[in-house]
């Protein structure tokens, strides 16, 4: 097995109107809960860190131990860079065998995060690696990011269209209602607004935010082409919360091959759900015959 592109699997997913889970991994035991999730439903998966994430374990390590899950549960995964900002910090992860990446030029104005995205996509693209990148921009808090609501807006459709056009980008992650963190009440999703973008766009649109979102409202959103659905913060909330509720019943516990192990269940539960939600479930067996 082996460390593989988005693009096939985005491709797929498009053709068949179903979405792959992109996970955002943290250390050995959230790649791991992932993975036996994965394996155990046959669901084609991206593994997602931000550039946080890399500074917590150095993206070499990480890359050596997504290999070495791939091998051990024979399946082939995408590692994905998500949110990076600089092409410096792409090229050099690309360069030590990454195959995915999200270049986060959304906060600049268009014609610069035009600029900004062609330059990754020009080097990305002669290396096997897709490009992902942002229009408009998601409120909330996303690693080192904190998006009031005030600076958050959403994607215009013909922007859309200009900027794929322009930047020869692989996939579209577009702004349509949801934010990164959960959700104080229940967001407001702009489906209009999706299938206008759906209908000017043909690369796969990408659904950041959904954690928290309504298993319904997902549904609908890759009814109308979203393709890649992104989910962190339930992931992390229900490892953490597990930790939380294991060490109140044991105050006097310290192997961490028990409670990482609790914390793994609880997350990996989570990951069940959202396979069935993006109707990714026995996927990449029919993937891999194709």
């Amino acid at each position: 097995m082996s460390i593989i592109s988005t693009k096939y699997l985005l491709q797929d997913a498009q053709a068949k109107g179903y979405a792959v889970p992109a996970f955002n991994i943290h250390n050995a035991e959230t790649i791991q809960a992932i993975v036996e999730v994965c394996s155990e439903m046959q669901s084609p998966v991206i593994l997602a860190g931000t550039p946080g994430t890399f500074k917590h374990i150095a993206f070499e390590e990480i890359y050596a131990l997504c290999s070495a899950y791939s091998r051990s549960f024979k399946i082939p995964l995408a590692i994905h860079l998500d949110h990076h900002e600089t092409l410096a910090d792409i090229r050099r992860k690309v360069n030590a065998g990454v195959r995915s990446a999200m270049i986060d030029g959304s906060h600049f104005p268009f014609a610069e995060n035009v600029k900004l995205v062609k330059s990754v996509v020009d080097f990305c693209h002669l290396n096997d690696c897709s490009v992902e990148a942002e229009l408009g921009r998601l409120g909330g808090v996303e690693d080192d990011m904190d998006v009031d609501e005030e600076s958050a807006f959403l994607t215009d459709p013909q922007e859309a269209r200009r900027f794929v056009e322009q930047t020869g980008v692989d996939s579209l992650a577009v702004a349509i209602g949801t934010a990164h963190g959960l959700y104080t009440k229940k967001p407001k999703i702009d489906f209009q607004r999706l299938g206008e973008i759906r209908e000017v766009v043909s690369v796969p649109l990408v659904l950041h935010g959904a954690s928290d979102v309504p298993d319904e409202y997902v549904r609908r959103t890759i009814a109308l082409g979203v393709c890649k659905v992104n989910v962190a913060t339930e992931l992390k909330i229900a490892f953490s919360n597990a930790v939380k509720a294991w060490f109140a019943d044991n105050p006097d516990g310290n192997d961490p091959r028990f409670y990482m192990r609790v914390g793994m269940e609880a997350m990996k539960a989570v990951v069940r759900s959202k396979i069935r939600v993006c109707g990714s479930a026995e996927r990449l067996q029919l993937l891999q015959e194709a």
